[in-house]
């Protein structure tokens, strides 16, 4: 008799229920007895499933044919043509994860779980060892676990096992991690617990070395933005300062980077923590909340400014080694309160073990509705290693598909900050969104105030504070532009291809909702818009079809910056603020400084005729 996974009572062709057919008497039973033993009966058998109290679905979701994910029933003992077989195919799922693969042994293409005995899990875990080694890849045993469906008792295995390749030339797999959260959460402790590699002493010596300024250091908060790397290698291990004394050599040793952007959380910076979130492209966002503090502060805000941006978030309780176990309950349940409300409609997911950390890696990225939620404290390390095993195992949100047509689009780099560096000149930092960039490739940067773009050349690159020689769509990295005048740069510019031929803009129209607002938003309205990274205050000369709107309301808006010209993209998320304002949306359309006089003309003649 098969052991029944739907837990429903349904039984295999020929085997009898109790009383049909089974050699009963005929003795009546009465419904209500019928269906007791038949509760008893799923119990016993859906008990047979259970190991290490975790019920293992029968079914995985159907492999697909892109993607990262390969199932395997058993890799025992293949043939050499049938072993370049795999490899190729290994290949190509870990193009497909942009350097990661996972690999379900056990497991059939349409997702049942049937499992393999001891013997065949070794023999096809020593086979995918082999298929890593031959495309230069490294492997790591996440999580085994037991599936029992027959009579006969025999221990029968699936598992799960992570492919990392091992980068050339600087081609890690590098992820960028917002750290949110109130004022006093602790978040660059965190950060300096986990890129220092040493628990804190409870006072904030973790945080000392992730400060940039004095005052950061006497107050003990963060007012600008600042980034730290941990690094896993090809085996899955922590690379970070603890043994590594430079960040080139992290870079050198790992194969997967985490590029954590520490953000203010205090609510006078929040112009600064929204410019970080709009203008470095975080895959995603980390929300830290203290434990005996709760939801306070700019928790909420700075929640809903991650999903106003569509970047998937996690959440991490700090400070649990500060409060009982009551305490920490009741942060966590005030987080599944506040996730589960209408608007954010979120599905928490604890993260209590190693095998939850695995699931949640996993999921998070497959469906925006999940949002892991960690409990650990800096000082006394609990639960910390879980937290590296979600990142570790974490993986990107594009795949290589997507990468590639990114790459093959023209050279577009923002402008997210300037410097100036003795013996080097003119240093820009920022994001490549597009193409890909070399030492000494020549481009425009702008627009200037008058609408202008100028012409320059790019020296050296540096990525993660270590050399390179090329940059590709979607790396951060720094760019030495030699004797270019600092004065004539300015954060939000663009350096982009000359063939491009950018179209710059001083009014855009874009279709936005009004999140909330006092009173009403009408023509005339003044407000900071953030468009990647453009900062700039702009007035709102008129709203499509209506005269004014209310909290909640839609419309197409047209925006006129008040100082100078943007480049803007078509389809580009938009965030606005002043004061108890906030709203967002994205841009539909660009007008070029040549429309903008006529269109001006025309609406106000409209306004008169009106």
């Amino acid at each position: 008799m098969m052991v029944d996974l739907s837990g429903n009572g349904a039984v295999s062709p020929g085997h009898t229920r109790h009383g049909q057919g089974s050699g009963n008497t005929g003795k009546k039973t009465s419904k209500k007895s019928r269906t007791k033993r038949g509760k008893r009966g799923r119990k016993r058998r859906n008990k047979k499933n259970i190991r290490n109290n975790k019920t293992p679905p029968p079914y995985f979701p159907p492999e697909a044919e892109e993607g990262n994910i390969e199932y395997k029933l058993k890799l025992v003992n293949p043939t050499q043509y049938r072993f370049e077989h795999l490899a190729t195919q290994l290949k190509w799922r870990l193009q497909e994860g942009r350097g990661e693969a996972v690999y379900q042994i056990g497991v059939e293409d349409n997702g049942l779980l049937v499992g393999l005995s001891e013997s065949d899990m070794r023999a096809s875990l020593k086979t995918l060892k082999r298929m890593a080694e031959k495309v230069g890849a490294d492997i790591t045993l996440l999580r085994e676990r037991e599936v029992d469906y027959d009579l006969d008792r025999n221990i029968r295995k699936i598992a799960e096992v992570l492919v990392r390749k091992v980068p050339d030339d600087q081609q890690f797999l590098d992820l960028r991690v917002a750290v949110l959260g109130n004022v006093d959460s602790g978040k660059s402790t965190l950060l300096g617990v986990l890129t220092q590699g040493e628990l804190d002493n409870g006072r904030g010596r973790a945080r000392l070395n992730l400060f940039r300024h004095l005052h950061e250091i006497q107050t003990g908060r963060t007012s600008s933005i600042s980034f730290e790397i941990l690094g896993f290698n090809s085996k899955g291990e922590v690379v970070n300062y603890s043994e590594s004394r430079t960040a080139e050599q992290i870079c050198e040793s790992s194969s997967k980077m985490i590029t954590f952007i520490d953000l203010a959380g205090h609510h006078k910076y929040l112009k600064t923590t929204i410019f970080g979130l709009t203008s470095y492209c975080p895959d995603f966002a980390m929300l830290v909340v203290s434990a005996n503090t709760g939801i306070a502060g700019t928790t909420r805000e700075h929640l809903g400014l991650a999903m106003a941006l569509k970047v998937p978030i996690f959440i991490v309780v700090s400070k649990v080694d500060l409060c009982s176990r009551g305490t920490v309950e009741r942060t966590v349940r005030q987080l599944e309160r506040l996730l589960k409300q209408p608007g954010c409609n979120k599905i928490p997911l604890m993260v209590s073990g190693a095998d939850d950390a695995v699931t949640a890696a996993q999921q998070f990225t497959q469906s925006e509705c999940i949002t892991p939620i960690f409990t650990l404290s800096s000082v006394s390390g609990e639960s910390l290693e879980l937290l590296k095993v979600f990142l570790n195992i974490l993986p990107p949100l594009s795949n290589s598909k997507e990468q590639e047509e990114l790459m093959q689009q023209l050279t577009e780099f923002q402008v997210d900050e300037i410097y100036s560096v003795p013996d080097v000149g003119t240093v820009v930092g920022g994001t490549l969104y597009s193409g890909v960039c070399r030492e000494g490739e020549r481009l425009v940067v702008g627009p200037t105030d008058e609408g202008r773009f100028l012409r320059l050349k790019v020296g050296s690159i540096q990525r993660n504070r270590s050399a390179c020689r090329v940059l590709r769509a979607g790396q951060a990295a720094t760019l030495a532009l030699g004797s270019f005048d600092r004065s004539l740069l300015r954060k939000g510019m663009v350096m982009v291809s000359p063939k491009m031929n950018p179209t710059i803009c001083c009014q855009f129209e874009a279709a936005i909702v009004l999140l909330f607002h006092a009173k009403t938003f009408r023509r005339g309205s003044q407000v900071t818009v953030h468009v990647g990274n453009v900062r700039q205050t702009a007035t709102v000369e008129c709203l499509h079809g209506k005269d004014e709107l209310r909290t909640g309301e839609r419309a197409v808006v047209r925006f006129c910056f008040i100082k100078h010209p943007e480049y803007l993209r078509l389809g580009a998320k938009l965030l606005f603020r002043e004061g108890v304002t906030k709203g967002i949306g994205h841009v539909t359309r660009l007008l070029p400084p040549s429309q903008n006089h006529d269109q001006n003309q025309n609406h106000d003649q409209n306004q008169q005729e009106h």
